[in-house]
């Protein structure tokens, strides 16, 4: 089975982090959940998450995908945490899935994971960054490294990652199941 795991940081987007849970489990995917600390994570509009463990819990374990959701102060927390972009440098040594949506693909990018790929993100948040192949596109995919623009494509981007992690039939399943138009 397809594990994914998902960050959660104090500030997050949560209809970002929400649907791309939600969609990959009801592909049957393995998604965990990880807060940077034990705390509930306060999301951006202030819903409040619990996730699954910790971040040093999940770590224990490994990934076929890391899915960032963006929001902020979230994807400054993420960008702030090393744990996070020593796990973003392994899954992309180890040729593994990385995904960022709105403001959280400026933790790729601040990681040097971005450089010379094709991306996209919420406006103006990867313009400090040189040598990228910006794209607006709601979702840009460069061989396993998958990049989303905010709230209103999060749909489209979890069904993209399930397409990548269990094949087209699986998403198109779970899209009928949505009654997207």
């Amino acid at each position: 089975m397809a594990s994914v795991l998902v960050p959660l940081a104090q500030g997050c987007e949560e209809l970002e982090a929400i649907t791309v849970v939600d969609l990959l489990r009801r592909a049957g995917i393995s998604v965990v959940t990880a807060g940077l600390d034990e705390k509930p994570v306060r999301a951006s509009r202030g819903m409040v998450l619990v996730p699954d463990t910790t971040l040093d819990e999940a770590l224990n374990q490994e990934y076929d995908m890391v899915v960032l959701p963006g929001g902020l102060p979230g994807a400054d927390h993420l960008d702030g945490d090393p744990r996070i972009r020593g796990l973003l440098k392994d899954m992309a040594a180890r040729d593994r899935y990385t995904a960022a949506i709105c403001a959280a693909p400026k933790v790729l990018a601040s990681t040097g994971l971005l450089e010379g790929k094709k991306v996209t993100s919420f406006p103006g948040v990867l313009d400090a960054f040189d040598g990228l192949d910006y794209r607006t596109d709601s979702v840009v995919q460069d061989g396993k490294l998958i990049t989303s623009r905010g709230p209103g494509t999060a749909m489209d981007f979890a069904l993209t990652l399930i397409e990548n992690l269990v094949g087209k039939d699986r998403r198109d399943e779970v899209e009928a199941g949505l009654q997207r138009p």
